[in-house]
C-alpha cells in the first residue's frame, strides 16, 4: 500500500506503520509499569507478606493433616505446595481419582510432572483457610490409618 507525501512523493506505508508500532509498543506497557510500582511500594510489600503468610499457613495445615492421616509428606515448608506419597498400590492418577471421587478434592497427579513425579500427588495451598480446613477434614476421613 502506498501513500503520498505533501510534496507528491510516493511512500510505502508498511515501513511507516512498522515504525509507528515498534515505537508505540516498545517496552513494558503503562499499566504493567504502574502495577510493578505498586508491588514494590511499602503497602505492596505488606500485602505480599500477608498473602505469603496466609498461603504458607494453609500449606502447614495441609501438611499436618496428611501427616496425621499417616501419609508420607514432602514440601509445604518453603512453598505453598504439599507433595504426598501415594499409599501402596495406588499410582498418582489413582490418587487423583480417589481424592476427586471420595473427598471431592482436586489434586495434581505427580505423573503430570514426568516419570519422577509418579507415585506422588500435589495439593495446592492456594485457597481460603476455611476451604483448606475442610480439605484437611476430608483427608482425615478417607486416609486415617491407611499409611503410605
Amino acid at each position: 500500500l502506498m501513500g503520498t507525501t505533501q510534496g507528491g512523493e510516493k511512500v510505502a506505508l508498511h515501513g511507516l506503520w512498522a515504525r509507528r508500532q515498534s515505537t508505540k509498543f516498545n517496552g513494558v506497557s503503562y499499566p504493567v509499569q504502574r502495577a510493578a510500582e505498586a508491588l514494590f511500594s511499602v503497602e505492596g510489600k505488606m500485602q505480599i507478606n500477608k498473602l505469603v503468610k496466609h498461603y504458607m499457613g494453609n500449606a502447614a495445615l495441609l501438611r499436618e493433616a496428611c501427616e496425621g492421616a499417616g501419609l508420607e509428606v514432602y514440601g509445604g515448608e518453603h512453598s505453598p505446595y504439599v507433595w504426598v506419597a501415594c499409599p501402596a498400590g495406588i499410582d498418582s492418577w489413582g490418587m487423583f481419582d480417589k481424592m476427586l471421587l471420595e473427598a471431592q478434592v482436586v489434586v495434581t497427579p505427580g505423573a503430570g510432572f514426568g516419570a519422577a513425579g509418579e507415585g506422588y500427588f500435589r495439593i495446592s495451598a492456594f485457597n481460603s483457610q476455611d476451604k483448606v480446613a475442610e480439605v484437611c477434614g476430608r483427608i482425615a476421613e478417607i486416609f486415617t490409618g491407611v499409611g503410605a
